[in-house]
């Protein structure tokens, strides 16, 4: 297979670049939210119980996806925590799984506390607070409905 062609800057073709992209978005979602919120490895589990009805649901759905990244569930995450948009870009990427394989070795330790919830339809945003290397941070955290249950779709700082 010949190498890939670069442009007279030196920089890899839109081809190579867009093969690659696929995987760096779906890192984005779930390595952007597990670094974003520092989701621990010390088996803690996140509260949901000032949470009611759907709102409960949606954080019931981050507080699984804190379980399953602390245990290294890669089936679970694919198949239970992820929007299909992103497990869709990771399975083009080499496969959901074996993505986040490689992603959560890379995972540090800290606390995650859902703030809010907020829940339109069949969308919903959360605001997570988090301590990571001793800065406090909020991400938004953006989930879709399929079916019924919550899955997260994407992440914002």
């Amino acid at each position: 297979m010949p190498p890939p062609t670069t442009s007279r800057h030196g920089s890899a073709t839109a081809a190579t670049t867009r093969k690659a992209s696929p995987l760096r978005q779906a890192a984005v979602v779930l390595c952007g939210f597990a670094f974003a919120v520092g989701i621990t490895a010390c088996g803690e589990t996140t509260s949901t119980s000032k949470f009611t009805g759907e709102s409960h649901n949606v954080a019931q759905t981050l507080s699984d996806f804190q379980s399953n990244v602390t245990a290294r569930e890669q089936k679970k995450l694919c198949e239970n925590d992820l929007a299909a948009s992103v497990t869709k870009r990771l399975e083009s990427a080499g496969g959901c799984q074996a993505v986040l394989k490689k992603q959560l070795v890379q995972l540090d330790s800290t606390n995650l506390t859902i703030e809010s919830v907020s829940v339109n339809g069949a969308t919903a945003t959360a605001k997570v607070k988090s301590t990571y290397s001793g800065k406090s941070r909020i991400t938004t955290v953006s989930l879709v409905k399929e079916g019924s249950r919550w899955k997260i779709a994407s992440t914002q700082q």
